[in-house]
């Protein structure tokens, strides 16, 4: 069942997504999450969790330092694809613009200790701050136009993961 405020964004949409649409740019099916951003309801959800075996299948063939450059790679493509997405569907941050939640939890993922609990916890945690955009998250996903705009608030909402988990940590560790 679709809200009437799912139904009049996609009213105002200039293209609705869909495989054809991903398929006619790189940028679209990259920022997309690989059409994981294409899911009717919790599009966010299930682009963070494409980060997963992504993380699962790169990181343990790369360097740490490498994958550190990998990450910044993918950060600066992601303000490149997804201001073309973005563009392209006439609203900057379109809920299925997933490309910035699989950067940012592939940086919690990286800081993450060993253990399918802690990747839970990083999930949740990283999820409930993407979500409330707590300050000065919220300022930055208001303020911050474009590519930038759309990659930068979940960086700093994997940075609020990041620092709960490390709380955690030492008073469980």
């Amino acid at each position: 069942m679709t809200t009437s405020d799912e139904v009049q964004q996609e009213h105002e949409l200039k293209v609705q997504p869909n495989w054809r649409f991903l398929r006619s740019h790189p940028a679209h099916l990259l920022s997309f999450g690989f059409g994981s951003g294409l899911a009717r309801h919790a599009p966010g959800t299930f682009g963070t969790l494409v980060a997963f075996p992504m993380y699962w299948f790169i990181a343990p063939r790369l360097s740490d330092a490498m994958f550190i450059l990998v990450l910044i790679w993918a950060f600066a493509i992601g303000v490149w694809v997804c201001g073309i997405t973005g563009k392209a569907l006439g609203e900057e941050d379109y809920g299925g613009i997933v490309w910035d939640e699989i950067v940012a939890m592939l940086l919690v993922l990286f800081f993450t200790p060993s253990g399918w609990y802690w990747s839970l916890l990083a999930f949740v945690l990283f999820r409930f701050f993407d979500i409330l955009k707590p300050p000065p998250i919220r300022y930055f996903d208001s303020n911050w136009h474009g590519g930038l705009g759309v990659m930068f608030d979940d960086l700093l909402a994997a940075g609020y993961a990041l620092l709960c988990m490390a709380a955690i940590r030492s008073v469980l560790l």
